[in-house]
């Protein structure tokens, strides 16, 4: 299974993170992306631990329930390794190599690039376009991923009943998520923020003129909410988790916990801000969007906005598209942040 690979043919994205598995279905109508069906199917807890799979057969189970809902059994599907499993190089290389003498070289140079043993690893690359540096040239992207990471991902689905097609990397599907709300956001920011806000995780990515220049990963993400009320009102991590989800928590939550989250996300959000620039020749952002499965709480967008002083919205991949009428828009609203990684995994099949 390489990275990048396998072009045509109708996929689906598969997302799996900490807590879920999602599931997205796009397809092409007379030139217009139509969403067709998604899914979020909750995963246990513990069977997903820092984006690696520990039980296999559990997130199987799950996506085969998923599949099922959504009417998409026995599909062909594209799924990623995240971020922080994976190495990537921009490189320069001889513009008259073949894709064959290409991976020949790479493979004998791989030691350069990559820190573990050739046969630990799944390496995949792509030609990006002309090298900035020579006219002979041209940069390729080189991917490297251990291999446990990819099969654990493989296994899964093929357990589910999918067969994967195109394993990819996260931070890239969000990117191709991106470009398709990109425009749509108020007086075209040049300079924008992606806030990518998990379970465990908060990535930074930093986006110009629609293309991912930077991305900063720090260990902040919903688990400390979660976490928060099951101290709070002694409940177990389920329960928590159910609580937060269908607000049936006290009159005191949204003073006394919310609140409190809220103010350290937005600051984690301002401290990453400043790490950013203080490392690149800008001082400020156009606009801040607001991803993943923790950036929908209630509050949260509008007091981000008031603090940071730019615009803020939420994510949402599918505002250029028609949906299929038995989805229900308000609730993909909602549930529009946290398939950015789906979304951008279900856009392979048209490259």
């Amino acid at each position: 299974m390489r990275l990048f690979t396998s072009k045509s043919r109708h996929l689906i994205g598969v997302d799996i993170c900490t807590t879920s598995v999602k599931l997205v279905d796009i397809q092409r109508q007379q030139g217009i992306f139509h969403l067709k069906s998604y899914g979020i199917e909750r995963l246990p807890e513990g069977v997903v631990v820092d984006k690696l799979i520990v039980d296999t057969e559990a997130v199987g189970t799950t996506i085969a329930n998923l599949a099922r809902r959504c009417q998409n059994a026995g599909s062909s599907a594209a799924t990623a390794v995240s971020g922080s499993a994976v190495i990537t190089k921009i490189i320069d290389m001889d513009m008259v190599l073949s894709d064959v003498e290409r991976e020949a070289q790479i493979r004998l140079d791989a030691d350069q690039y990559v820190p573990y043993p050739l046969e630990d690893v799944n390496l995949d690359f792509e030609v990006l376009g002309p090298s900035l540096v020579n006219d002979n040239m041209v940069q390729v992207l080189l991917a490297a991923s251990r291999s446990e990471n990819v099969e654990q991902r493989v296994d899964a689905l093929t357990f589910g009943g999918l067969q994967t097609k195109v394993m990819d990397i996260e931070s890239h599907a969000i990117e191709r998520a991106f470009g398709l709300m990109a425009d749509s956001l108020p007086n075209v920011p040049d300079l924008v923020a992606i806030v990518d806000i998990g379970h465990n995780q908060t990535t930074l990515y930093i986006a110009k003129n629609g293309e991912f220049i930077y991305s900063r990963e720090q260990l902040f993400g919903g688990a400390q909410l979660t976490e928060a009320i099951q101290n709070r009102y002694g409940l177990s991590a389920e329960e928590a988790t159910i609580s937060k989800r269908e607000r049936t928590l006290p009159d005191d939550y949204y003073p006394d916990v919310l609140t409190p989250f809220i103010e350290n996300t937005i600051q984690q959000i301002t401290r990453s801000l400043q790490f950013y620039f203080s490392s690149s020749q800008y001082t400020s952002i156009d606009h801040v969007v607001l991803a993943g499965g923790s950036s929908s709480i209630a509050g949260l967008a509008g007091m981000a906005q008031q603090r940071l002083g730019v615009p803020v919205s939420m994510a949402n991949p599918f505002i250029n598209m028609t949906i299929a009428p038995h989805i229900d828009n308000e609730q993909l609203a909602l549930d529009a942040p946290s398939l950015m990684a789906a979304c951008g995994l279900a856009l392979r099949s048209f490259d």
